[in-house]
Formats: C-alpha cells, sequence, structure tokens
C-alpha cells in the first residue's frame, strides 16, 4: 500500500511540510539576529539527513543509498524528521498544526505499514 501512487504523493507532502516546518520554528521560536541563519540552518540540517541515510533497495527512493543504513535505523530516521516537524510547529507557536500534522502523520504510518513492516523485516544492509 505504501507504494501506491497516491501515498507516494502524501509522502513526499509530508516530507515538504516537515522539512518547512523547521524554518518556520526558526524563525518565530527564536528572536535574535540568528534566526535568519536558523531559517536556512534547520531545514537544511532535516533534509540532509533525510536525504543521505537510506536502506539500499528502498523501493520508495531512488534504491541507492548515499550512506547504506538497516531499516531501523532509517525508520529513526523518519520518525525524527517527520514527527520532528510537528514538534517544530509546537515549538514556533503553531499547536493546531502540530497537532494536524501529528494526526496525518499517524494516518499516514498506519495506512502505510507495509513500509514499516518492510524495513524492520527486509530493510537491512544489503538486503533487498
Amino acid at each position: 500500500m505504501s507504494l501506491h501512487p497516491v501515498m507516494l504523493v502524501v509522502r513526499l507532502f509530508l516530507e515538504l511540510t516537515a522539512i518547512s516546518s523547521f524554518a518556520v520554528c526558526g524563525w518565530r521560536a527564536f528572536d535574535s539576529p540568528w534566526r535568519a541563519v536558523l531559517v536556512v540552518v534547520l531545514p537544511l540540517a532535516a533534509a540532509t539527513i533525510w536525504g543521505t541515510f537510506a536502506v539500499p533497495g528502498d523501493p520508495s527512493r531512488s534504491g541507492k543509498a548515499p550512506v547504506a543504513v538497516d531499516g531501523w535505523v532509517r525508520l529513526l530516521v523518519e520518525i525524527v524528521v517527520l514527527f520532528g516537524g510537528a514538534a517544530a510547529f509546537w515549538l514556533a507557536g503553531l499547536p493546531r498544526w502540530a497537532l494536524a500534522f501529528t494526526a496525518v502523520l499517524v494516518v499516514y504510518h498506519a495506512v502505510g505499514y507495509d513500509r514499516i513492516t518492510w524495513l524492520f523485516d527486509t530493510g537491512r544492509t544489503g538486503a533487498a
């Protein structure tokens, strides 16, 4: 189910929203001259982590893994970035956005449970 085109589009929007939420957090949660830097650095860090650590042969990605990791590590990266995006909304003073985003993430992961199963079962480094 997680490879259905609609689910892949939803996942893309979740990824973009999570990464964008770090920029929002950097701007709204920090009242200093550094906040302009945080608007760039926080989403860039999240996107770098997201794109770097992958399971080789992951069918929801290109199949390439710049840094090959086990499935459970990739799942941890996804949880940190996606649910971290919800936390970023919360820290930015946008609790309704945070709760709505969390609800969408929970529903998405419940519907796409086959990806989580794959990450635990066959998502080991080198296994495809």
